[in-house]
């Protein structure tokens, strides 16, 4: 089932989600769940730094604990899975932009290296090998139509996107990502 749209308008929230430390926190807990000491040692960073942001993290929402696998004080985390979606641009703040912007940079290059290492890994992936797929398209849309096809295209991942309990044997994470903006033209960027 899909999660309801959250609109995140929270510059605070914003921030937290626009932060690199919480950025790879976020990436190491889309994996399952892992605790502070386990998220220190992956991200090269001290327990008591990780500690932090995941609390940080957890105020907003984002990520919660998971006291089944806890052991006496050791706290587990995990991701909390949601259809966060962001103020269009004539309804944000100044503020909101400047986390949007920081936000967007860090997946921007989180994607580059994303490719990078796929492409370094690629000969040894066996039956993965050829799982790369890749489309461009242009399309003639207004504002709303492009509204339509987003709430499609969210649909679409929601609908392929079973637990890790419920996924095939042999399925394996595939990272899939959406940009859709209007193009403009050399004229219209020198105005």
């Amino acid at each position: 089932m899909a999660p309801e749209p959250q609109e995140i308008t929270d510059v605070e929230a914003l921030r937290v989600l626009a932060h690199p430390m919480r950025q790879k926190i976020e990436q190491c807990l889309r994996k399952g769940p892992a605790n502070s000491a386990a998220l220190a040692r992956e991200l090269g960073e001290s327990t008591g730094l990780t500690s932090y942001h995941l609390r940080q993290m957890a105020k907003h929402g984002f990520i919660e604990e998971a006291p089944e696998l806890a052991k006496g004080r050791e706290r587990w985390w995990r991701a909390v899975p949601g259809d966060r979606r962001f103020p269009p641009h004539s309804r944000q703040t100044p503020e909101m932009r400047g986390a949007l912007t920081q936000m967007h940079r860090l997946n921007f290059a989180e994607l580059v290296e994303s490719v990078r290492r796929f492409e370094d890994a690629r000969d040894a992936l066996g039956p993965w090998v050829d799982a790369a797929v890749f489309s461009r398209a242009t399309l003639r849309l207004n504002p709303g139509q492009l509204r339509e096809f987003f709430e499609e295209y969210i649909a679409l991942i929601h609908r392929y996107s079973p637990s890790q309990e419920e996924a095939a044997p042999d399925a394996h994470a595939v990272l899939v990502r959406l940009l859709g903006f209007p193009e403009i033209g050399r004229e219209e960027s020198t105005r």
